[in-house]
């Protein structure tokens, strides 16, 4: 969300029950958020808010600065949860090459892991992982991550990685649930939507959520931050199903 409109974003969002946050130093809108977090009313310590060392900071002392500035930038003397955006930059991430920058994320983990047992910090997690990304922290660091927030939507479910989190006690936080609106091109996940009488991003939210993720639905309009809420139905063991098999990969990394 663009930093200009993000403050009033989280003003109506926080006003129809919201309270976790999710931000990045890559979004560009760390000091937006911030203000939004002052304006809307919320007392701090009933909010959850995250944001995410970038993928281009893979040392010890560029990830010191990157906490330090996050909280600059959100006004906040502490962030509920840190991440490392990525376990490799970007453009690496889209065009795989060998290296694994284990030695790099450990480096950063290590700054992050400072910043925890200074309070700066309440809870480390990752993003965008692999299970050998992640059992690099599990071996080698002394705290382990709490979180991997990753792409999970109808179409593309990483049954594996998910699996493997779950094992060891790392929860699932689902970015893009609906494909960045992708998901309207598909009769079967349309029809399936009027079956539950919701919308798209309601079966795509609840898709989510009763495969045990936490759900980051993003929006800029009031009228879908309440339907996006708005979840308390269940689908089928039969459709989850269907919609489990249905196979096609929408949407790049956020």
């Amino acid at each position: 969300v663009p930093n200009d409109i993000v403050d009033n974003c989280i003003v109506m969002a926080t006003r129809n029950g919201y309270r976790h946050i999710d931000t990045a130093f890559k979004y560009k809108n760390e000091v937006g958020v911030g203000k939004g977090i002052k304006d809307c009313g919320i007392n701090r310590e009933d909010l959850f808010i995250a944001t995410k060392v970038s993928d281009k900071v893979k040392t010890y002392e560029g990830a010191k600065e990157a906490i330090e500035v996050s909280l600059q930038n959100l006004g906040l003397d502490y962030m509920d949860l840190c991440l490392i955006h990525a376990p490799r930059p970007y453009v690496e991430m889209i065009n795989p090459t060998e290296k694994t920058y284990n030695e790099e994320n450990l480096a950063v983990w290590k700054a992050m892991e400072e910043a925890y047992h200074e309070g700066k910090i309440r809870a480390l997690g990752v993003s965008n992982f692999s299970k050998e990304d992640i059992a690099n922290l599990l071996e080698n660091a002394t705290v382990k991550p709490t979180i991997n927030q990753i792409k999970v939507h109808i179409g593309f479910t990483p049954v594996e990685i998910m699996d493997y989190c779950k094992e060891n006690d790392i929860l699932i936080e689902a970015f893009s649930p609906n494909a960045t609106g992708k998901l309207f091109n598909y009769p079967e996940i349309m029809e399936m939507a009027k079956k539950y009488n919701v919308t798209v991003p309601q079966l795509c939210i609840r898709y989510d959520l009763q495969l045990g993720c936490v759900v980051l639905p993003k929006t800029t309009h009031e009228e879908y931050m309440i339907q996006n809420a708005d979840v308390n139905f269940e689908i089928s063991e039969e459709d989850m199903a269907i919609l489990k098999a249905i196979k096609g990969d929408f949407v790049a990394l956020d």
